[in-house]
């Protein structure tokens, strides 16, 4: 196993801001192999600190205060076929739309705010619907590709193509381009559990506590 500590030319963060269902489960558990500190959801500053990489919420719907926040840090778009996102992406919401409700669901407030924010759930009366959903996505793609335009801090992957993991770690500077490592295939299907099912020691909880409690960073979407 590679350890991070002994890559000196690896700093800061890495952020993974693909959308749900595209990937972050597999990235995140490729990553904790690799010997990264890694946080699936993040929402306390002190998760963020703590991690060296960082992925989904809030990730993908704050990516530019975050590059703000973290000017060295290396970001990743995880890219999927809109053909099996959206059924993806629709059974996921048909399970997390009640927690998401903003009264009364049981879901962090910084996740319902992602999910407000890229998704419009509570905004609309059918967060599912299949064009919607299409819009989302393509909207999302476009802002973040404009906003790295130009930049050697970003990298686009497709989790499921041949070499990804390979691509992923040169471009963290871990393995060289050749290798032709692939991601591991987690959260397949129906299940959505396989990150809080996976044990590690270098998970990180979304929830750490530090010093200054579980404060958030104070920065305003």
């Amino acid at each position: 196993m590679s350890s991070l500590h002994s890559h000196p030319e690896f700093v800061n963060k890495l952020i993974i801001i693909g959308l749900p269902r595209t990937g972050t489960t597999s990235v995140s558990v490729a990553l904790l192999e690799q010997g990264l500190k890694v946080a699936h959801m993040a929402f306390t500053k002190e998760a963020f600190m703590q991690a060296d990489a960082i992925s989904d919420a809030p990730c993908f719907s704050d990516f530019k205060q975050l590059d703000e926040l973290f000017p060295k840090a290396k970001f990743v778009y995880l890219d999927r076929e809109l053909e099996s996102w959206v059924p993806s992406m629709q059974m996921l919401l048909s399970r997390m739309l009640p927690h998401l409700d903003a009264q009364t669901g049981r879901f962090h407030p910084i996740m319902k705010r992602s999910f407000r924010h890229s998704f419009g759930v509570g905004l609309i009366e059918n967060p599912q619907d299949e064009q919607h959903l299409i819009d989302c996505y393509q909207r999302h793609k476009t802002e973040v590709v404009n906003y790295f335009a130009g930049r050697h801090d970003f990298l686009s992957i497709n989790v499921s193509r041949q070499g990804a993991l390979g691509q992923l770690l040169a471009f963290m500077g871990l393995a060289s381009a050749e290798n032709q490592q692939n991601f591991p295939k987690l959260n397949v299907g129906r299940n959505v559990a396989s990150w809080d099912e996976y044990k590690h020691p270098n998970k990180i909880s979304a929830n750490a506590s530090g010093p200054e409690k579980r404060k958030f960073f104070d920065y305003k979407l």
